[in-house]
């Protein structure tokens, strides 16, 4: 391989023979796909769509890209790409921290997982070589203990732990990763998938001195990332210490998502509610806070660590973000900041997606206050909450059905129509009656309902890159387009998200371009987001999401009028979906075959 930024080392571990081999990455899927998200999927496409996702023919794939681990700006993220338990998709999901460029200072690019170990075990990698270790002293143990066991084996210094919890033991089907700076691989079920295959953790030991990605053209690249990072000290939401993401987190969302009259509340019965700022990213940081951190090569330092020192809910925890403290808070009628926080650290503990879990609760309240089912659990109930939430880790009782999530739990209750979620995930902490463009981003999303994968919010509320009306349809479809393509480009260079409220795609190009050598202007950045976002598509086409019908809302939204400042507005979704296939070029959801030979995913034909 001769492009920049890679270790051009990827790690293929059987874990039904227990062996592990080593390869080159293919250059020209690189080129085409970029690397994390795009390469991953690739990967997942080329194992076959029909594969069950609890399968040991299912694989797993740990991906970087290449600006990870570099001097490039908020370049720590990982990918974790595979298919869904949940929802039968392609999924990927990312986590910050240290873990990403650990992995790349190890000189390792990607690792991919097929088959299913006979016994728990974790991957060890150092210096480039991979060894899989027994991992049964450590099987049943918290994310946590596991980190806490791994350091007191292998030293604390220069170390990430990636881990499950308990959930991804048990399977529960929204399981997540977890590493040693409290971050999370929270959606898609990942977690569920290693624990299928006995896989507990991947262990990394690397430092960054002399290990750091090599750019093609240094002095160039140089330039890049100085010009991006000044984008980001002078970005309105990501300048340090005076932007609202650097102040108080992505919770700095819950004041202003709820005035505007779109923060889903008590299972989106209503879209706003007088107690939500108990949990605000304000509230946290003049009460609670305790320190503002950050992951690799990032001067925003968003993660907020808060600490509740003494009663019931004493806990120390750094993963308040927005759409944790809204799933287990608002839309779980829960104002008790102190128990939200508890809350979220028992799910960091377990493993599990905080946003499936606050649903799982959610719509238990909601069809216990209708009468459906017997488990009692009213609104707000903190301390049952955390009950609800082990026996949901540990797949007890009641809890065993909220394992496989709201959406099949309200099916085998008869009332599927009180799970908010899309192809079987839930949606996040934004009312799609109150902002137009989110709403169809989650339904076309190509992982389930996600604002992570086309953020018109940034648009609609923050006038990020140009202000539209949060409130009017027409136009969302070809904004939406735009910001799919672009996070699309962003998640395979594998460069956080938050960097596109400051940079655009010609400050993408220029890090890649000088990274990998590889010549690329802004609108190569927005046609390689596009290849990837309709290979994704592709792959879900022919994993059986073929239908106009796929690409829908809960009638909730389209039907029963939002509250407070978006009181009467309903989803237009009647609007937004025809002029979203219109300017993707897709027939009814499905990717023609000659849009695939366009886009190089397909070969062309010959005339």
């Amino acid at each position: 391989m001769n492009l920049g930024g890679f270790k051009n080392k990827e790690v293929l571990v059987d874990l039904s023979s227990g062996t592990v081999n080593y390869r080159e990455i293919n250059e020209d899927l690189a080129k085409k796909y970029i690397g994390g998200r795009g390469l991953g999927v690739k990967y997942v496409l080329d194992n076959g769509p029909e594969v069950e996702p609890l399968s040991a023919e299912n694989i797993l794939c740990i991906m970087t890209g290449p600006v990870t681990g570099s001097r490039s700006s908020m370049s720590g993220r990982l990918a974790v790409v595979t298919k869904s338990p949940l929802t039968g998709t392609v999924t990927d999901s990312h986590m910050g921290g240290y873990s990403a460029a650990r992995l790349k200072w190890a000189g390792v690019d990607n690792i991919i997982f097929k088959g299913k170990s006979d016994k728990p075990v974790y991957l060890y990698i150092e210096n480039g070589v991979a060894e899989l270790c027994d991992a049964s002293s450590i099987w049943g143990k918290s994310t946590r203990e596991t980190v806490q066991l791994m350091k007191s084996t292998y030293g604390e210094d220069n170390l990430s732990v990636i881990t499950i919890g308990q959930a991804g033991e048990n399977q529960v089907l929204y399981a997540c990763f977890m590493n040693e700076n409290d971050r999370s691989a929270g959606r898609g079920g990942t977690g569920a998938v290693a624990g299928f295959k006995n896989l507990k953790a991947i262990v990394i030991k690397a430092e960054q001195k002399g290990n750091m990605p090599e750019p093609k053209f240094v002095e160039e690249n140089k330039a890049a990332n100085q010009k991006a990072t000044k984008a980001i000290l002078e970005g309105g939401l990501t300048a340090p210490r005076k932007g609202g993401l650097s102040v108080y987190g992505t919770n700095v969302l819950t004041n202003l998502i709820n005035e505007v009259g779109a923060l889903p509340t008590k299972n989106s019965q209503l879209t706003n509610w007088a107690e939500a700022e108990n949990h605000s990213g304000e509230f946290y940081k003049d009460n609670l806070l305790v320190s503002n951190n950050a992951c690799h090569a990032c001067p925003v330092a968003c993660k907020i660590e808060v600490e509740v020192k003494e009663g019931k809910y004493k806990t120390k925890v750094e993963s308040i973000e927005f759409e944790s403290a809204w799933a287990v808070g608002t839309n779980s009628g829960l104002s008790n900041p102190e128990a939200i926080a508890y809350l979220i650290d028992v799910c960091n503990e377990y493993g599990m997606d905080t946003i499936e879990l606050g649903h799982s609760m959610s719509v238990t309240m909601e069809a216990y206050e209708k009468g459906l089912v017997d488990e009692k659990l009213d609104w707000g109930d903190a301390d049952r909450m955390i009950e609800l939430a082990r026996k949901i880790a540990y797949r007890e009782g009641f809890g065993n059905v909220l394992a496989d999530g709201p959406a099949r739990a309200t099916s085998a209750w008869g009332a599927p129509e009180l799970s908010m979620s899309v192809k079987g995930q839930s949606i996040p902490a934004y009312d799609p009656r109150g902002i137009q463009g989110i709403g169809l981003g989650y339904a076309t999303s190509n992982r389930g309902a996600c604002h992570l994968r086309g953020y018109t919010v940034a648009s609609e509320i923050a006038g990020i890159p140009e202000p539209t009306d949060r409130l009017e349809p027409k136009g969302k479809g070809a904004l939406l387009k735009v910001f799919q393509d672009m996070l699309a480009f962003g998640d395979s260079m594998n460069i956080c998200k938050f960097s596109s409220f400051s940079e655009n795609a010609e400050h993408y190009a220029e890090q890649y371009s000088t990274m990998t050598g590889i010549p690329m202007t802004a609108e190569d950045v927005m046609l390689a987001g596009e290849r990837i976002y309709n290979l994704e598509r592709y792959y879900n086409n022919l994993a059986g999401f073929n239908k106009r019908e796929d690409d829908f809302l809960p009638k909730r939204f389209t039907e029963e009028p939002a509250s407070g400042n978006s009181a009467g507005h309903v989803s237009r979704m009647d609007i937004m979906l025809e002029e979203y296939y219109e300017v993707r070029g897709w027939k009814d959801g499905v990717v023609p075959a000659e849009k695939l030979r366009e886009l190089g995913i397909l070969e062309k034909v010959e005339q």
